[in-house]
């Protein structure tokens, strides 16, 4: 595997972690406020956690490919406004999903963009060889044995979720088709602060936000915000530079074993037998996928 190659895997890697150990943050500070709300904040920290970062590397000159023409800077915040759009109708499916179906079930459905991601290059040309393949079924099967237990049903917040994962799918392979053709810091701050104007739309709206709940809830809320958020998609963002589409979409699926770990190290809540195996068989897709 090439360098960069590596460095990406390593990234996503991480991101899947950062994911995974915030989960725990983004229930808790539902706890407090709205979808819309939590993700108008949450969305509007990531942005503003980002700036001082892109000012001190412009001023340093660490940006290679800052835009400055006037087709440079409409390419590079056209790609992160409709990265924003479909983030935002991605979490907003996501979110209200969880109203009907269980926790389990919907990080399930939400990592199906494993399969979903090459099926959908499929219609772009995209091609993925058959043990890529094979080891995306392997992670899926892993999955299912770590979320989904009891009597399989269908009901609406699935088909939510469902859609979430789709959008996640084209997310990713939008990333894939930009990523390398511009400032990866810049786009994922254009996304944040679009998806955050998006969900207040919806939170003046639909929801009535009171000062005291947020204020409740504010760590979870600032832990989502600048690390899930402003961390966790800007890593993902550099990383599917040098990174296979489908690949990525199985490291990042990580996500859902890591917050079943994370449940088990600071909440205490055991691993069975079952999950156990379910994390084995994703972590077997994974680490063939690289080899």
């Amino acid at each position: 595997m090439k360098k960069k190659e590596t460095t990406g895997s390593l990234m996503l890697f991480v991101t899947a972690m950062i994911w995974g150990s915030a989960f725990l943050a983004q229930q808790s500070g539902m706890e407090h406020i709205g979808p819309f709300t939590m993700q108008a904040i949450r969305y509007t920290l990531a942005g503003l956690a980002l700036l001082p970062f892109i000012a001190i590397c412009d001023k340093m000159g660490k940006f290679t490919k800052k835009p400055v023409t006037h087709e440079e800077k409409k390419f590079q915040y056209g790609s992160g406004a409709v990265c924003g759009v479909l983030l935002c109708a991605a979490s907003i499916l996501q979110q209200y999903g969880l109203l009907y179906t269980s926790v389990g079930k919907s990080g399930f459905i939400t990592a199906l963009y494993i399969v979903l991601v090459p099926l959908i290059g499929l219609l772009f040309g995209r091609k993925t060889d058959v043990f890529t393949w094979i080891y995306a079924v392997i992670a899926v099967v892993g999955l299912y044995i770590l979320s989904v237990s009891g009597a399989v049903s269908v009901n609406v917040g699935d088909l939510l979720t469902l859609g979430c994962a789709v959008i996640f799918a084209l997310h990713i392979l939008k990333i894939d088709s930009v990523s390398g053709r511009l400032d990866g810091v810049r786009l994922s701050c254009t996304q944040f602060f679009v998806c955050a104007a998006l969900s207040a739309v919806g939170m003046v709206l639909l929801e009535r936000p009171v000062w005291s709940d947020i204020l409740a809830g504010w760590f979870p809320i600032v832990y989502a915000g600048v690390l899930s958020s402003g961390a966790g998609y800007t890593l993902q963002i550099l990383a599917q530079k040098d990174t296979d589409p489908v690949v990525a979409s199985l490291l990042m699926s990580m996500e859902s074993v890591f917050a079943m770990l994370a449940g088990w190290v600071l909440l205490g809540q055991a691993l069975s037998p079952r999950e156990m195996l379910g994390c084995g068989l994703v972590f077997a897709g994974i680490i063939l996928a690289q080899l």
